[in-house]
C-alpha cells in the first residue's frame, strides 16, 4: 500500500505537468503549420456564447457572411447574408 501511494504522490504531478506543458506548447505552435501564406478566404467575424454547449458565430467567406451555430451535435448554417463593407475604424483596430 505505502508504493502504491508514493507511486501516485510521484506520477500524478508528473502527468499533470506533461500535460500543462504540453497544451502551452500546442498554443504556442498553433498555427505555425499551416500551408500558405497568401490571404485568407474564412475569417471568424464574431462569436458569442448562448449557453455552455452552444455558440453562434458570424464567418466572412468570399464576400458572404454566414451565421452557424455551433454546439456539441456539429455545426449547422442559420443564414446568410452580403458581407458589410470594412470601415476603416475597424481596420485600424
Amino acid at each position: 500500500m505505502f508504493w502504491y501511494i508514493l507511486k501516485l504522490l510521484v506520477l500524478l504531478p508528473l502527468i499533470g505537468g506533461l500535460a500543462y506543458v504540453s497544451l502551452k506548447f500546442a498554443k504556442r505552435m498553433e498555427g505555425k503549420f499551416t500551408s500558405g501564406t497568401g490571404p485568407k478566404s474564412v475569417r471568424i467575424v464574431e462569436t458569442q456564447m448562448l449557453s455552455p454547449t452552444l455558440r453562434l458565430a458570424v464567418i466572412e467567406f468570399h464576400g458572404r457572411e454566414i451565421l452557424v451555430s455551433a454546439g456539441k451535435n456539429g455545426i449547422v448554417r442559420l443564414a446568410e447574408a452580403p458581407a458589410r463593407p470594412k470601415v476603416e475604424a475597424e481596420i485600424a483596430q
